[in-house]
């Protein structure tokens, strides 16, 4: 089977989908597939490396961003044969339903979540309305829209700050890894932060801020859903930035999270209510706020999370007792059934 790992592509989190595919490259069962590179660079071009069919044809990180090394990549060729998709993209125009949309009307078998999963999943704002409407706990929280802020920027300011104590946190409605988002101690860095988060999409979320642990659960399946053990990141201090997480890595990762076992069994329930809330399949992270009172908060489902060795995912997983190698095998597999389901339930309808 030919397997298109595609990464890269036009987000803020180019770098992270990167590291990602790099490290699926290095672990993947080659005896069971042919895997070819495609990058899609920051200006949108789609390229196609060389042929992988084991381990040692792995070219370096540094090689794979490498344009010289690549040629143009005809989409048509992944209709060709026995080919699935897999998209290793974070943020918009990857993660956010888009390409997932191109390859359901091509009719290619892909690994992660759906088309609409994906767009609820990426979009704070709508998902928070999604959680909301399936009981799900969330924190208070309010949309700015660009054509009020252009308006009038102060009376928004105002708003807010009536609406809310500090801290508040300040975050484009559709991105990931922290890209920014802004923590906010006081009325007169708002302005600042709305202003960049606006930089990234032209809607943007403002939250209550809350003193709380980060606790993350996994999630796996399609209509057979399983949760991983929570990993939990354990900080210094009040907020990391993208660099902090990704690049600086400075944030640890604690699997399992220390909490009790009653509250282990709830936040994996929340966390599969999430993934159905959202109509997920495939995979999913699932990123909770737990106080110091014990209060529970859903922050975000995260449609395709990170997934290079030391990300929570993988890791999580493997406390759970599934390998890296293995969770891969198992999300592609996942993506191939998917496929097929679907494929009967057209048939039928078309009869």
């Amino acid at each position: 089977m030919k397997l298109y790992l595609i990464y890269g592509g036009k987000s803020a989190e180019h770098e992270v989908s990167i590291k990602s595919a790099h490290s699926i490259l290095n672990i993947i069962y080659y005896e069971h597939y042919t895997v070819i590179p495609v990058y899609i660079t920051r200006e949108g071009k789609w390229l196609r490396g060389e042929d992988i069919n084991q381990l040692d044809e792995v070219v370096s990180f540094e090689e794979m961003n490498d344009t010289n090394a690549k040629t143009p990549f005809n989409f048509i060729e992944m209709m060709e044969g026995e080919s699935v998709a897999f998209p290793v993209l974070h943020g918009p125009n990857g993660e956010d339903g888009t390409v997932q949309g191109l390859f359901e009307v091509f009719d290619i078998p892909y690994v992660g979540a759906g088309v609409l999963a994906s767009a609820i999943g990426m979009d704070k704002i709508i998902s928070k309305s999604v959680f909301k409407e399936a009981g799900l706990p969330i924190l208070p929280y309010k949309e700015v829209r660009l054509t009020d802020w252009k308006v009038d920027a102060a009376q928004v300011v105002d708003s807010l700050a009536a609406e809310f104590d500090y801290p508040m946190y300040v975050k484009p409605a559709n991105l990931g890894s922290s890209v920014g988002i802004s923590r906010v101690l006081d009325k007169d860095k708002l302005k600042e932060a709305v202003d960049l988060a606006f930089e990234y999409d032209h809607r943007v979320v403002v939250e209550k801020g809350v003193k709380a642990r980060e606790i993350e659960v996994a999630v796996l399946g399609n209509e057979d859903i399983h949760t991983s053990v929570p990993g939990e990141l354990v900080k210094n201090k009040p907020f990391y930035a993208y660099e902090d997480k990704y690049l600086n890595e400075e944030v640890f990762r604690q699997v399992p999270s220390d909490i009790s076992p009653e509250l282990t069994k709830k936040l994996r329930e929340l966390a599969a209510q999430a993934f159905h809330a959202i109509d997920g399949s495939g995979v999913s992270r699932a990123d909770f706020f737990l106080t110091e009172e014990g209060e529970i908060y859903l922050n975000e489902v995260n449609t395709f999370p990170g997934f290079t060795k030391t990300s929570m995912y993988p890791r999580v997983w493997a406390k759970t007792g599934l390998p890296y190698a293995d969770l891969i095998e198992e999300v592609i597999q996942l993506g191939i059934r998917r496929h097929k389901d679907r494929l009967e339930i057209s048939t039928r309808r078309n009869k």
